[in-house]
């Protein structure tokens, strides 16, 4: 008896299966029969990027609307429907979209792409559900007006991203929220909510075509001539020395700082050795250099660590950490100076060596759930690197050298225009 091959458990275009049906939405699927259950996720196009300046918090507040009541059911009733099959489903938004995910045994597919089409094309936002989200939003933004984390990385993008889009909270403030009202929600989803540049992953336990079937029954007839498509982002400005600033919070007993600058894209050439680099600098192990030499050999930190977030524009690469406020400058200068040790001599052939082991063990791991994989297909799609990504991902990871790292770290860091921003007392 020929002996079965085992199922390969990255996914790639063998198992990959991508449709974009006739209204534009793309549809991604692959099947996993390992256990019952489907996992959902997607995205569209309407996020914090679309708002104007007075009224921000706009896309997340309408995102967090779509489930309080749509034209054929309360928010009981939204909530009744998935709690009686076990079934989860839930909405976010960001600065570029708004994303959905949800999970079901796979009988409840249909329920479950059946709400979020209702919650995505005819939500009713009712007035009493608003002023409560609205409430809960308000005391959300008050908290984070006493958090001195959010308070330093908010600073941080002010004054990296001046003059951009990417300067702006996607939450809104205390002052913009107040001033958004049921008609400018509506006017927003009819602007921005539509299949164009809508993109569906579900992966579990159905076969692949059945599960662009059931979406194309739920979703392909919709259809929105007057959807407004995504915005050119404008070009960004860097700055032409170090600035800094303090977000003074009375009472506390804990300094947040957060010191960066841009990062390359998700796309963009150096985004492997860049991810590596960071490993290195502020990740690996205890967090890296940065959290040894910061938080383990001179104990001025609670945590210390850098990361790297690349999307759609330009992204951020950036070191922070917590410390005693008497200790505030002291950390800054170690980071400076880390900074500068990372520019001169790059990583050493261990280092990288050990980071590459850690990515490559660990890739694995993250399609052992059925939301990790449809998380996994969402990334191919929004970044456009290609159905086998994953199977070339380890040939990439391994294709970066310690000269690639320097040359990175030197073309996007330079210490002598670095951004600090600090909160705390």
């Amino acid at each position: 008896m020929a002996k079965q091959t085992a199922r390969p458990s990255l996914p790639g275009p063998d198992d990959i299966y991508r449709v974009v049906l006739s209204n534009g939405i793309t549809v991604l699927a692959r099947s996993n029969f390992n256990s019952p259950s489907v996992s959902m996720g997607g995205y569209l196009p309407a996020g914090a990027i679309f708002e104007s300046d007075e009224k921000l918090g706009l896309a997340d507040f309408v995102s967090s609307s779509l489930m309080r009541g749509t034209k054929t059911r309360s928010f009981d009733a939204i909530y009744n429907a998935l709690e009686s099959v076990g079934a989860t489903m839930g909405f976010d938004s960001g600065v570029h979209n708004t994303s959905f995910g949800g999970r079901s045994l796979v009988e409840e597919l249909p329920l479950l792409l059946k709400l979020l089409s209702e919650s995505l094309r005819t939500p009713a936002f009712p007035k009493h559900e608003i002023e409560k989200l609205r409430a809960q939003m308000l005391t959300g933004l008050a908290i984070r007006a006493q958090d001195t984390s959010d308070m330093a990385s908010m600073a941080f993008d002010r004054m990296l991203f001046a003059g951009h889009p990417y300067s702006r909270p996607a939450d809104g403030f205390v002052e913009t929220i107040p001033s958004i009202t049921r008609k400018d929600m509506q006017e927003f989803h009819r602007a921005h909510f539509g299949p164009m540049g809508m993109v569906i992953s579900i992966v579990g336990a159905i076969e692949p075509k059945k599960a662009v079937e059931a979406v194309s029954r739920v979703l392909g007839g919709w259809q929105v001539p007057g959807q407004v498509g995504s915005p050119v982002l404008p070009p960004h400005k860097p700055v032409k020395k170090t600035v800094k600033r303090h977000h003074s919070i009375a009472g506390k007993s804990q300094s947040d700082l957060v010191i960066g600058m841009i990062g390359p894209r998700r796309r963009d050439p150096e985004y492997f050795s860049a991810s590596l680099g960071n490993s290195v600098l502020g990740q690996f192990g205890m967090m890296g250099r940065i959290g040894e030499v910061v938080r383990e050999k001179s104990g001025l930190a609670y945590y210390a660590s850098s990361s790297l977030s690349a999307g759609i524009g330009p992204g951020t690469w950036e070191v922070s950490a917590g410390v005693n406020p008497k200790n505030l400058k002291k950390a800054i200068d170690l980071i400076e100076k880390e900074l500068r040790r990372f520019v001169k001599s790059g990583v050493t052939k261990n280092e990288l060596a050990d980071s590459q082991a850690n990515y490559i063990g660990r890739l694995p791991l993250s399609f052992e759930s059925n939301s990790g994989v449809a998380g996994a297909l969402l990334s191919i799609e929004r970044y456009n690197l290609g159905l086998d990504y994953y199977q070339r991902y380890e040939g990439l990871v391994r294709g970066v050298t310690c000269d690639d790292v320097l040359a990175t770290a030197r073309k996007y860091i330079d210490p002598d225009r670095l951004v600090i921003a600090t909160a705390g007392p």
